[in-house]
């Protein structure tokens, strides 16, 4: 397996790859093919340094083929497993190893799962890969989405994803000492889209309907009016009133409308995925 977190440890490189623990941890994973045991775990510890992407390096040696460098640290037992830090051996394991025990001797010296990719959504965010960000924080342990700086990366790509409602709900419960001028700046934004997105038409057909509430034609035209200006969330309620009730109403137009909203939104849009969930309780 081909990868920028795996490398082939020879007499040649072997001072360059732990010298590099100085940035990045190294495990070196001492093996032999005459060592079944070790041999078979080989593709599994490439699997595990692809799935923390990047938070070690994982160096294989084979002990057949550098048999010096294996003399010159003692190795007694296949496989043989040493984490390397700061130019220094912090950990290790000797000897036949369930993969479980070599990932609970990893965890207790590298980032969680759940820390890597936290670090891999602000990385997105910084690209302006918002969706993508997005559906990495919502994929984290509550207990880490509960934090006050991953609430407001949350809100950040609410906002940048046009999902106005969610980001507001979500600022609206953010620690006091997490209010600094990110969160200023957010709160900023949102006020910026609730100006802009409160136009006197919209505003002229909301009284409309509010005189005349069976009115199709109105709610289909208020409901336009609102995914155009990035209240889709809205557009969503008014028409769902509406189909509800009735799946045919104005000659089908208002499910046209509701299906373009929830299209436009996306397959990971929260609210779509709800009013989804809805409409098919009807339909099936």
């Amino acid at each position: 397996m081909h990868s920028e977190f795996i490398v082939e440890m020879n007499q040649q490189n072997f001072q360059q790859i732990l010298q590099g623990s100085m940035n990045t941890p190294v495990v070196v994973y001492f093996w032999a093919p005459m060592s079944q045991e070790s041999a078979d775990l080989v593709p599994q510890m490439q699997q595990l340094a692809q799935q923390y992407a990047g938070a070690f390096t994982l160096a294989l040696l084979n002990c057949e083929q550098e048999q010096q460098i294996a003399a010159q640290f003692g190795i007694q037992a296949l496989p043989t497993i040493a984490l390397f830090d700061q130019g220094q051996a912090v950990d290790g394991l000797g000897g036949p190893q369930p993969i479980a025990a070599i990932e609970a001797m990893l965890q207790k010296h590298l980032p969680s799962q759940d820390e890597l990719n936290l670090q891999k959504a602000l990385a997105l965010m910084s690209e302006q890969q918002y969706s993508e960000a997005l559906t990495l924080l919502n994929g984290l342990e509550q207990e880490l989405q509960d934090k006050g700086e991953v609430k407001l990366a949350k809100a950040d790509c609410l906002l940048a994803t046009a999902q106005f409602s969610d980001a507001e709900a979500l600022l609206a419960h953010i620690p006091l000492e997490y209010q600094d001028n990110y969160y200023k700046g957010l709160i900023a934004k949102l006020e910026l889209h609730a100006q802009a997105s409160n136009s006197p038409e919209i505003q002229g057909l909301e009284s409309q309907l509010a005189n005349d509430s069976s009115n199709a034609k109105v709610a289909n035209e208020l409901a336009l009016q609102y995914h155009a200006v990035n209240r889709s969330d809205e557009a969503l309620e008014v028409l769902w009133s509406f189909i509800a009730k009735d799946l045919g109403v104005l000659d089908g137009e208002l499910r046209k409308t509701f299906m373009d909203v929830l299209s436009a939104l996306g397959q990971e849009n929260l609210t779509a995925k709800q009013y989804r969930r809805q409409l098919y309780s009807i339909l099936y």
